[in-house]
């Protein structure tokens, strides 16, 4: 018999997905990234989150952009917005990156013009220079353990110039038992139903991930069931502190002497870890794919 799973008052982090098994179903896994634009239609209020923040920010600025969405999963999140920029008249270069092979060959299948996937983590794309005007995420924070979170959220930060939106779930028994009823109609041969129970299981609730996250990131709550974290990315502050101390190196040859610069290039880019353990896949982003099996179907039935 399968063992009880602790109640809805608290996250449970020892869960783990059935897509996040590099041996599971192909099959079953390519029927759930199919899926997964109805359901994040559906759940994840980014037709919301466009309108009152992703089209002001972009518009502002006035000029061609750059926007990340990073561990894209099988890029349904991205597209979507892409379509809304192009409907609105905005000129923007759309980057999907996930270091799963398995969904950025998903998310390759739906591609769009305007939108590029890539098959890296957030180390891999600072190491290249990569730098956004917008950086996005949609269900990858519920799946990372603290250091990994840590990680993630500062390397995303590092990456804009701009603002940095992480959406998920809120973690309730509301959204357990409406989402365990509604999804029934679209899980046939996919993951949507246990993986879906699992990652509202292992979501924050607004102060829990407020706490989780700390300063700069502040935590909101955009419709029902959902929360969004938003900061301010520091990509701007780096480029203005290595353009300082460019200044400040040319002063100091041309005069002989003067004071040293104080501050590095890349104070704010984060040093925890070795590398992003980051993959995700856009209604339900995980670690990447883990060699540990998930529990037993069936654990979820509870709330």
């Amino acid at each position: 018999m399968a063992a009880r799973r602790p109640g809805l008052s608290r996250r449970d982090t020892a869960l783990r997905e059935l897509m996040d098994d590099p041996d599971c179903d192909p099959r079953a896994l390519a029927a759930t990234y199919r899926r997964f634009d109805v359901v994040n239609r559906l759940v994840s209020a980014w037709g919301h989150v466009y309108r009152t923040r992703v089209a002001p920010e972009l518009r502002a600025l006035g000029r061609p952009v750059r926007v990340l969405d990073l561990g894209c999963g099988g890029g349904d999140v991205v597209v979507r917005l892409a379509g809304l920029a192009a409907r609105d008249g905005l000129d923007v270069e759309w980057v999907g990156a996930d270091p799963d092979p398995r969904a950025i060959a998903a998310a390759r299948e739906r591609g769009r013009p305007g939108v590029r996937f890539v098959t890296r983590d957030s180390r891999e794309l600072l190491a290249a220079g990569e730098r956004f005007d917008l950086v996005v995420s949609n269900h990858v924070l519920h799946h990372l353990d603290a250091d990994a979170l840590r990680t993630f959220t500062d390397d995303s930060l590092a990456l804009s110039s701009g603002t940095v939106l992480h959406a998920d779930i809120a973690r309730g028994r509301l959204a357990y038992g409406l989402y365990a009823v509604g999804i029934a109609p679209l899980s046939a041969g996919t993951f949507l139903r246990v993986d879906g129970l699992r990652s509202i299981r292992r979501s924050y609730r607004a102060g829990e991930l407020a706490a989780a996250l700390g300063a700069p990131w502040r935590v909101e709550t955009p419709a029902p069931f959902r929360v969004l974290a938003v900061a301010r990315g520091r990509a701007g502050v780096v480029a203005s502190r290595r353009a300082g101390d460019v200044v400040a190196s040319s002063r100091r040859e041309g005069h002989g002497g003067g004071e040293a610069t104080t501050g590095r290039a890349d104070a704010t880019v984060s040093s925890r870890g070795a590398g992003s353990a980051v993959s995700t896949r856009g209604a339900g982003s995980a670690v990447s794919p883990r060699q540990n099996r998930s529990a037993a179907d069936g654990v979820d039935a509870g709330a």
